[in-house]
């Protein structure tokens, strides 16, 4: 146990460039304060403690922002970044070395029993206000965008943006021991790339036609800049 507590300690300060010292965080940081307060109630639930490991999660609850149901499973090396608004359910399940930022969700979809909640694989990432939801598997490695809303598995190895998810094969695989980085954050704008690829070739076809420059109302992008008349504030 000492050890696995030692582990989250260790977690915050790999994954934490504002991490200054092991006393620090656990002084500090929330998102520790709301895993310890997970495996002790969890402790409780696994021993049939289960309406003092349910107060005890409340409590939790109320002191850190985080909800995380005493069932639900968070295997050794789990990080929450800032921690507020993050809700894990029953019968959740979470890898190693898994990082979670605020207002992620790992919720279930219907009113059954068993297994409703998501099962997280090793080192996946999953970016602030997040949903994923459901019996769905997300792969080893995975990287799940901010405000992304999952519904379905997940393969290793992809990166999931937008609403809802789409699984994006990545041109760089991460390799498996690779802590985040700040690229990690950098992801694809599905909609807005497909967007500026139609009006580009909106704008060439136009132009052959005419014979000449066409002048629509919206333009494609210059150096990330949209221009047009009909964006209205």
């Amino acid at each position: 146990m000492l050890a696995t507590l030692w582990g989250d300690v260790r977690a915050a300060k790999d994954r934490d460039p504002a991490a200054r010292s092991a006393l620090t965080i656990m002084i500090c940081y929330p998102g520790l304060h709301a895993i310890w307060g997970h495996r002790a109630s969890g402790w409780l639930w696994h021993h049939r403690a289960r309406l003092l490991a349910r107060a005890s999660s409340e409590l939790t609850r109320v002191l850190t922002g985080v909800d995380i149901h005493p069932a639900a499973t968070l295997a050794p090396g789990v990080f929450i970044d800032h921690a507020t608004g993050v809700v894990i359910g029953e019968t959740a399940q979470v890898g190693t070395d898994v990082t979670i930022y605020h207002g992620v969700t790992l919720g279930g979809t219907s009113l059954d029993k068993g297994k409703r909640h998501p099962t997280i694989g090793d080192r996946v990432i999953i970016g602030a206000g997040a949903k994923i939801l459901g019996p769905v598997t997300i792969g080893d490695d995975s990287r799940i965008g901010a405000n992304a809303v999952v519904t379905k598995p997940v393969p290793p190895g992809s990166v999931v943006v937008g609403v809802p998810g789409q699984v994006i094969a990545p041109s760089h695989p991460r390799p498996t021991t690779a802590l985040p980085r700040r690229e990690d954050i950098q992801l694809p704008d599905l909609v807005g790339t497909s967007l500026q690829s139609l009006l580009t070739r909106v704008d060439k076809l136009e132009s052959q036609i005419d014979g000449r420059a066409a002048s629509p109302t919206v333009r494609p992008p210059e150096a990330g800049v949209w221009h047009g008349e009909d964006f209205a504030i």
